[in-house]
């Protein structure tokens, strides 16, 4: 390789893939507050978040950068198409019972990523020029368990800095969530919290609060892509 070229590759700035979830006619859990939809939260914070990353040096790339569907294997096939270090997808929670408040941040369940995984999204991973298609098959199965350790470290910073400034915790979960089965980088999928809740779903409205919630976002993938 050239030295220039090396050097370029050296300097080259991070990048992380937001995921503003639902979008368009897809617009997730209903809020508390009549017209607040999660597609509208979740694409407000990701524009906040991407804002802080971006002024840290890191490259960002948005799944939507507006209200418009976008289908969870779209999202799966930008984020491998990026060459991204992690793959972060954000939504807001709702709860029968509408008693329900907290953070909570999800990666995939081992099940998922070993049978599921490799099953729905064969052909979604990343370009591989020149690469035939049962070894690009492997290389994704490959790349995709090596980044489940990280998925897990990365979802325990975001709860982490999330309980800092929110009042509840619901911890890091596992669940085989469909968006979260294709990436072959570490990915994990965020709830800020309970829409629908009485209290959390308006203070969610609140621009101090969810420059709050940007802040911890931003701050754990950074934390992540110092400390992988």
């Amino acid at each position: 390789m050239h030295m220039l070229a090396l050097v370029a590759l050296l300097c080259a700035a991070p990048r992380v893939v937001l995921d503003p979830g639902h979008g368009g006619s897809n617009t997730g859990a209903a809020g508390v507050v009549e017209g607040l939809y999660e597609k509208r939260l979740t694409l407000a914070l990701a524009r906040e978040v991407a804002a802080l990353l971006r002024a840290s040096g890191v490259d960002v790339v948005l799944t939507r950068t507006d209200d418009r569907y976008v289908s969870l294997r779209e999202r799966v096939r930008i984020a491998n198409a990026a060459g991204a270090e992690v793959f972060v997808s954000l939504h807001a929670n709702a709860s029968p019972t509408k008693a329900q408040r907290g953070t909570e941040t999800y990666i995939l369940t081992p099940e998922a990523l070993t049978i599921d995984a490799p099953a729905l999204r064969g052909a979604d991973g990343p370009p591989r020029p020149g690469v035939d298609a049962e070894t690009s098959a492997l290389l994704d199965d490959l790349e995709r368990s090596a980044a489940a350790t990280q998925a897990l470290r990365l979802a325990e910073r975001v709860q982490s800095h999330l309980a800092a400034v929110r009042p509840e915790s619901r911890g890091v979960k596992q669940s085989s969530m469909d968006v979260l089965m294709g990436p072959t980088i570490p990915a994990v999928l965020v709830e800020v919290g309970f829409i629908d809740h009485p209290v959390e779903g308006i203070e969610l409205l609140r621009r101090d609060v969810r420059a709050r919630i940007a802040r911890a976002l931003a701050d754990a993938i950074l934390e992540g892509l110092e400390k992988p």
